[in-house]
């Protein structure tokens, strides 16, 4: 096995590392644990120092780099400039207290308790006062890029950063006995950075979008400057991270948030750099060396407690100055309490200055403190930003007057030639008065193509005529591609349908999922409302509707839209619907109930906790409707419980009647696809 390990051809390294990237979000998602996380830990196993498959060659330190670069630039870009302006005092103020804060503490820690000269103290003191944003992209998974808070972080990082930066820089300068010359030097250096950057960037920005408007041009123009940025601000005698965060603000108004451009930027970053950097940062760790003498424990328990303790400190303050929440405190601290490449690179400074005795600055026992700060850090920050984004969508996500009913295009998918008439009937006993419906085939584009598209119209014929039954035109599509899913989703967005509806996904097999990777692609790809449907009886013959719904479903966009499908499916039936929920969802269903189905036979059940759901339909029958009302993850009314969904369906309702409803979310662009969320 030696003779093979560690990898060195690059194609089976760039294939391990694409396969960490695609696993590591799916196993993390099982184990309920941030992705961030999973990815430096799997950096461990599979580095030097744990089972030595790959070794942290050049391509770990350039994409790696670059990820640094990205995670400061994507922050910067998203920033809204306009909270900026609304919040810059706390921004500043923040700044300045998680920077002061560690740098107090960290000063007579180096001086008195390691035991550390003053310039290693100095040195201990800039690596615990700054920090690196790796859990911003949680953010971006919970749509709150643009909130009060998160805008303080961001903020607060970049004065953070920046301080600590002069500090490092003038360290060197101290211990080579440098003058004011020196000092004056560098100061040029950085006034010209800051012209490049402030007045050169713009102008040359608005001039060359003006000409070239190809997407790919243009992204490759944004990653240029953003590279040369961080390049200048190395000769500038600053860290190119503070290069890149600059480059990002100055493009902030250049680049619209919802557009192509911006989205290319995330994607890339997130698919491929992003990981990289985070796989990287664990391959540093060495686990066996960090606990062989009782200083070097010593150390590390030091920064680390230091570290942990001054950041909420300094976000505890500003929540107390603003009189905040204390997910606002959780996201504040969990965003400014991670230690990335940053500190790495500032011990290194350290292990190449040598001090007058010939020892180098920072010994070992000050890096692996440093490499052990990285990962406790970076999983705390992971885990604490993840809550509090949680926590903070659901409070900010809005609840519709009451009373409103949501209306708007039906689409209906069609597949299986058994599911047509039962999918057909529901989509009409669920449709408002005004809501048109389009009936979809798609037709996978391979050697039986034709023999399948002939099919699809007979199926889009049937469908046609069961609408022309109930006296409501239904329009049929027929669709050619590769990807199921990805036809769906198009056919969705040029219909403008605001929901579609799908039979349920028969698995093909132990590795098969319980949705399937169509319907998981679908959900993962619009915010738009999804039903899928088992039909194992005619709805005009079910007798009664059970809803299960999930607490928190008010919040949803879409909770006035289902709730008043289920209401007319129940009156069109005429069976009664039992409605199990949490007691605030339930006064909102009876409410809306009154005004709109005032004759409508139905029951209200409490249900506070979603365990209990297999106690409240123990009466379930097999000529029942059970409706399952689930939500799709980091979603106001989601909650871990719905991970184990379909065993729970598999085991106990598949001899039911089942319909599962996704409600619509908003927005939209939280759903991205990123390498935090999977797109199946």
């Amino acid at each position: 096995m030696s003779n093979h390990f560690p990898i060195s051809d690059p194609t089976l390294i760039f294939f391990a590392v694409l396969t960490i990237i695609l696993t590591v979000p799916l196993v993390a998602r099982r184990l309920r644990v941030p992705p961030l996380v999973g990815m430096i830990v799997a950096g461990v196993l599979v580095g030097p120092h744990g089972l030595g498959l790959l070794a942290r060659d050049s391509s770990f330190e350039i994409f790696g780099e670059v990820g640094l670069f990205y995670i400061m630039f994507l922050a910067s870009l998203q920033l809204d400039m306009e909270g900026l302006k609304k919040n810059r005092r706390h921004g500043i103020l923040f700044g300045i207290l998680t920077f002061l804060i560690p740098f107090a503490v960290g000063l007579p820690l180096g001086c008195y308790v390691l035991g550390l000269s003053m310039p290693a103290s100095l040195l201990l003191s800039c690596i615990l006062a700054s920090h690196t944003l790796v859990s911003y992209p949680i953010v971006g998974r919970y749509g709150l890029g643009r909130t009060d808070c998160v805008t303080i972080a961001v903020c607060g990082t970049m004065i953070a950063l920046l301080l600590s930066l002069v500090i490092l820089a003038l360290i060197p300068a101290a211990m080579e006995g440098s003058h004011a010359t020196g000092l004056l030097w560098m100061a040029a250096k950085v006034a010209a950075f800051s012209g490049i950057v402030f007045l050169g960037y713009p102008r040359l920005t608005r001039w060359f979008f003006k000409r070239y408007g190809d997407n790919i041009t243009q992204y490759i123009y944004v990653m240029a400057l953003m590279l040369l940025g961080a390049a200048l601000a190395d000769l500038a005698g600053l860290e190119g991270l503070l290069g890149a965060f600059l480059t990002g603000l100055v493009l902030n108004r250049y680049i619209p948030h919802a557009s192509p451009l911006m989205n290319r930027i995330e994607f890339v970053g997130n698919a491929l750099f992003i990981p990289y950097f985070l796989i990287g940062v664990g391959m540093l760790i060495n686990i066996q060396a960090l606990w062989q003498t009782w200083a070097g424990i010593v150390v590390m328990a030091v920064m680390v407690l230091a570290a942990l303790g001054t950041k909420w400190l300094a976000a505890w303050c500003i929540q107390i100055l603003r009189k905040g929440s204390a997910d606002e405190r959780h996201m504040l601290y969990g965003l400014s309490s991670a230690h990335a490449a940053g500190a790495l690179a500032m011990v290194m400074v350290g292990t190449r200055l040598i001090k007058a005795d010939g020892s180098p600055l920072m010994d070992d026992n000050m890096l692996n403190g440093v490499v052990v700060l990285i990962l406790v850090t970076c999983i705390v920050s992971s885990v604490v930003t993840d809550r509090a984004g949680r926590h903070m969508s659901q409070a900010a996500t809005g609840v519709p007057a009451p009373g409103e009913e949501k209306t708007g295009r039906m689409m209906v998918a069609l597949h299986d030639p058994a599911d047509v008439e039962e999918l057909m009937n529901a989509a009409l006993l669920m449709r408002h008065a005004d809501s048109p419906i389009t009936a979809l085939h798609v037709t996978i584009d391979d050697r039986r193509a034709e023999q399948n598209q002939d099919k699809g119209r007979q199926l889009l014929s049937r469908a046609v005529a069961i609408g022309a039954a109930a006296d409501v035109p239904v329009t049929s599509q027929s669709r050619l591609g590769t990807n199921p899913a990805a036809s769906i989703l198009h056919a969705l967005r040029e219909a403008d349908a605001d929901e579609l509806i799908v039979g349920f996904h028969h698995r093909r097999g132990f590795a098969d999922t319980f949705l399937g990777t169509t319907i998981g692609d679908i959900l993962a790809g619009t915010h738009r409302q999804v039903t899928i449907m088992k039909h194992l009886m005619p709805l005009n013959v079910i007798h009664r509707i059970i809803v299960a719904i999930p607490a928190g479903a008010e919040r949803e966009a879409g909770f006035y839209r289902w709730l008043g499908h289920l209401c007319r499916m129940a009156d069109q039936i005429g069976c009664r619907a039992d409605f199990h929920g949490h007691p605030t969802t339930l006064r909102l269903v009876s409410d809306h109930i009154r005004s709109h189905h005032p004759h409508m036979r139905y029951q209200l059940i409490d249900m506070p906790d979603w365990n209990d759901l297999l106690t409240t339909t123990r009466d379930l029958s097999h000529d029942h409707l059970f409706v399952l009302v689930s939500a799709r993850r980091g979603t106001p009314s989601w909650q871990p419980a719905f991970d184990n969904l379909p065993s729970l369906l598999s085991r106990y309702f598949m001899d039911s009647s089942l319909m599962l409803i996704f409600p619509e979310q908003y927005p939209a662009e939280t759903y991205n696809s990123s390498f935090l969320i999977p797109r199946s």
